[in-house]
């Protein structure tokens, strides 16, 4: 685990020096919506290749939360990490679009096991031990929650890209614009009621800290670099851009990864975060149940998501 955390509402130790010590691989189980924007799979491969952390498992979110699982399944396999397991999430009804599935369809059909069971199973086997780096809509997380609220409340912390406090989805040319629903709190802003109440520390990536464009010469670097992973980031971000010429992804959800693995890039902030029924993410006077992000070091992680995955 990491020698220092944030200090915080949670009492954690400071994170005193700019690059932590690692004792021994975090334990983490990353929950994502994977298939729909590009971003899922930036995060997936900085978490691959971070030796800080030990990915337990992966569990899919939203929609065809199958078909994800497949998804998944083919990308592990592509790099050399099948016997990470992979467990499919409550499936919901959507309407967006998922850019990625033909990639997926490559993938041999298999049912997947039950993401809540297997994320109950894991804090129970591990109680205080794993992070859940949540980078999609909470409908796993309010399912465990409501199934067995004392074994959630056993996780040692969840990392969750989400909402937007100060700062909404920037406009054109990357005009600031005020803040508004963001997309995983607004496909299931119960989840993320839940999760705040649940007594467990939060640590919340909002909009205000993750609108990271990935520009030409970043992305190209990646495209020629030519290794298994990010073979499949080429793949993956050539279905997502369809027939636009080389759009620059946003890194909403790889900014959450980092957090778990550099807190100094993502420093934080107690607050209490209110969320209402149209998934609005709101501070509120009185005590903070969640440490925000407000801004984050953008060319510190630029460079250290680049070096992990260029390594």
């Amino acid at each position: 685990m990491l020698a220092g955390l944030m200090t915080g509402a949670f009492g954690s130790p400071a994170q005193k020096s700019g690059t932590p010590e690692v004792d021994a691989p975090q334990l983490v189980i990353l929950d994502t919506d994977i298939g729909d924007d590009i971003d899922d799979a930036f995060a997936l491969a900085l978490v691959l290749r971070s030796p800080e952390l030990r990915l337990v498992g992966i569990t899919t979110e939203f929609g065809d939360t199958e078909l994800r699982a497949r998804l998944v399944d083919r990308y592990l396999d592509a790099v050399g990490r099948s016997e990470i397991p992979v467990a499919a999430g409550v499936e919901t009804p959507a309407s967006n679009h998922f850019t990625q599935a033909a990639y997926a369809r490559q993938q041999p059909d298999r049912k997947h096991g039950n993401a809540v069971d297997f994320l109950l199973a894991q804090i129970r086997n591990r109680p205080g031990q794993i992070t859940l780096i949540c980078i999609g809509p909470l409908v796993n997380v309010q399912a465990a929650i409501a199934r067995d609220p004392t074994t959630f409340r056993k996780l040692k912390r969840v990392v969750l890209m989400g909402g937007s406090v100060y700062r909404g989805y920037d406009g054109p040319g990357g005009a600031s614009t005020p803040p508004g629903p963001e997309w995983n709190i607004l496909c299931d802003p119960a989840g993320a009621q839940a999760l705040l109440a649940s007594g467990v520390p939060v640590f919340v990536m909002p909009l205000d800290s993750t609108q990271i464009p990935l520009k030409l010469p970043q992305l190209l670097a990646i495209v020629s670099h030519k290794s298994q992973l990010s073979d499949q980031l080429t793949l993956l971000y050539h279905q997502w851009a369809g027939d636009r010429e080389w759009p620059s992804p946003t890194l909403f959800d790889p900014v959450a990864a980092t957090f778990a693995i550099r807190p100094d890039l993502c420093p934080v902030t107690p607050m209490r975060l209110e969320v209402d029924a149209k998934g609005d993410t709101r501070p509120v006077p009185g005590a903070p149940n969640a440490e925000v992000c407000l801004q984050s070091d953008q060319k510190g992680f630029l460079n250290f998501l680049l070096g992990r995955i260029l390594k």
